[in-house]
Parts: C-alpha cells; sequence; structure tokens
C-alpha cells in the first residue's frame, strides 16, 4: 500500500463509521417498528384459527383463498372505489386553491392561507368526524335550514351512506393534497406561462401543456397520500357509513377484533398493502412518463 493510500483508507473508514453512526438508530427504528411487526403478520397469515380463536400453527394458503371470495372482493373493490373518488374530489379541490394560494405576492397572505389549511390539524380526527356525524344527522344544521327554507317536509338521509364516506374521507384528507400541490406550483417559472401566451396559447393550453406537467410530483405525491389512507380508513366509514359501508379497513378491524380470527386479517393485511404497493408503482411510473 502506497504512502498516500493509507490516509484516503483512513478518511474512508472513518465516514463508514459516521454514517453508520448516523443511520443506525434509523435502521433499527425501522426494523422494530415496521419490518418485524410486517414480518409477524406475514407469518400469520399462513396460519390457522383454532375454535377459540388461539392460533394453530399450521402452513397453510386458505387465508388468502378464502380472500378471493366474492364477498370479500366486493368490499375490496367498494373500498377502492370509495377512495379513488376521495382522491379525484381532493385534487379537483386542491388544485385550484394551491395554485391560488402560489400566486399571492404577500408571503403574509401566503402563510396565513396555509396556516388556514393546517388548523385541522390541531383537532383530533376522531372528534372531526364526530362532528360531521351532526352536520349530517337528520337533525343536524343541514335538513333544519333546508325543511326551514321549505325545501323538503322530511329530512333526507345523508348519514350512513357512501355520501357521508366520502364526505368525511376528503375533508380529512384535504390538506394532505393542497400541500404537496403548493410546493409543487410554487417552484414553477411562471415566465413560461407568460410565454405560451405570447406564442398565442390560451388558458388551457398553456395549462396542459406547461403547469400541469411541472406540477405532476406534487399531484402524484398527493394523489399517494390522500389514496392510500383512504383505502385502509376505518374510522370514517364506521362512524358516517355505518354498518351498509364496510371497507376492507373495516373488515381488518373486525378480524382482529370481534372474530379474533388473525391468521384471516393478516392475510387481508397483506393482501391490501400489495395491492396499494403495486398501485402506487404503476402511478410513480406513469406519472414519470407523463413527465
Amino acid at each position: 500500500m502506497s504512502l498516500f493510500a493509507r490516509p484516503l483508507q483512513a478518511i474512508r473508514e472513518r465516514k463508514s463509521l459516521q454514517l453508520a453512526s448516523l443511520l443506525g438508530p434509523t435502521l433499527l427504528y425501522l426494523f422494530f417498528l415496521f419490518v418485524l411487526p410486517l414480518g409477524i403478520v406475514f407469518v400469520y397469515s399462513f396460519l390457522k384459527r383454532g375454535t377459540y380463536g388461539q392460533l394453530v400453527w399450521e402452513f397453510n394458503l386458505l387465508n388468502y383463498v378464502r380472500f378471493a371470495d366474492p364477498l370479500y372482493l366486493s368490499i375490496f373493490w367498494r373500498s377502492f372505489e370509495i377512495a379513488l373518488i376521495t382522491t379525484i374530489i381532493c385534487l379537483l379541490v386542491s388544485y385550484p386553491f394551491a395554485y391560488f394560494i402560489s400566486r399571492q405576492e404577500k408571503s403574509r397572505t401566503r402563510n396565513l392561507l396555509l396556516l388556514l389549511v393546517m388548523i385541522p390539524f390541531w383537532t383530533n380526527f376522531l372528534i372531526r368526524t364526530y362532528a360531521w356525524r351532526v352536520i349530517l344527522g337528520s337533525d343536524g344544521p343541514i335538513n333544519s335550514l333546508f325543511m326551514a327554507l321549505g325545501i323538503i317536509d322530511e329530512p333526507f338521509r345523508l348519514l350512513f351512506t357512501d355520501g357521508a364516506v366520502i364526505m368525511g374521507l376528503v375533508y380529512g384528507y384535504l390538506p394532505f393534497m393542497v400541500l404537496p400541490l403548493y410546493a409543487a406550483i410554487e417552484r414553477v417559472d411562471f415566465s413560461l406561462m407568460e410565454a405560451a401566451g405570447d406564442l398565442y396559447a390560451n388558458g388551457a393550453q398553456a395549462f396542459r401543456r406547461i403547469l400541469l406537467p411541472l406540477s405532476m410530483p406534487g399531484v402524484i405525491a398527493g394523489s399517494i397520500l390522500v389514496f392510500i389512507p383512504s383505502l385502509g380508513a376505518f374510522v370514517t366509514p364506521d362512524l358516517l357509513g355505518g354498518a351498509k359501508t364496510v371497507m376492507i379497513g373495516n373488515l381488518i378491524q373486525s378480524q382482529f377484533l370481534t372474530a379474533r380470527d388473525w391468521p384471516f386479517g393478516s392475510a387481508i393485511s397483506i393482501g391490501l398493502m400489495g395491492t396499494v404497493l403495486i398501485s402506487t408503482l404503476f402511478y410513480f411510473r406513469s406519472g414519470g412518463k407523463t413527465l
């Protein structure tokens, strides 16, 4: 080894130790709180449920075969549909609002609007969902107003419907769409929009050819942040949908807490996670091609 190679090797070893000391706590955190629990759930998904809910260590694929039953597939499809509708509504509502915030000239106004977006996070999600239960109730302010105006003679059925679940999910996850969109739109060079206008492009063309592709990272990030928790939601469907709107999250919760069928609940969880992972990878690839 040459005279100059030894100091370089010592520097590399020192940097490796520093990197290991920095990454060590994070890797331990991920292993004990993510990898290890996920491995336990994965192993449980191949076991059997005993007569009294205990685990029977007989490995099989019956839980995954059972998940392919049309009843459970219909619940999964309903969850996917509701999550997709929630994501689309959040995107349609958030994009103009995020654009409006990013175009404010005064930083004080932008900060105030962003603060208003984040204020709902200051209140517990369960309390906010219960508030919607009051609003959409038969004696809530919406039905009371319509009846006072003489528009209806008896209360609308707003609560315990798919529409109520979608409304609650949109309200709960709307900030997760606004913030990534704002961050993406704020970085756009709007002189390109002015140049498109100089080249006789109308507003729709400039949006479709310039603003939308440049803000696509925010669209993808916000859609993933809304779609994934909406797909696995169980609190909102339970409180606003009732027994008629059972989503995949409610099914998993019932298997673990009510039916005490941990193997089947684990199989559903693994199937849900695999579907979300495949959908996310597909969305990233389609977004990359769009860009």
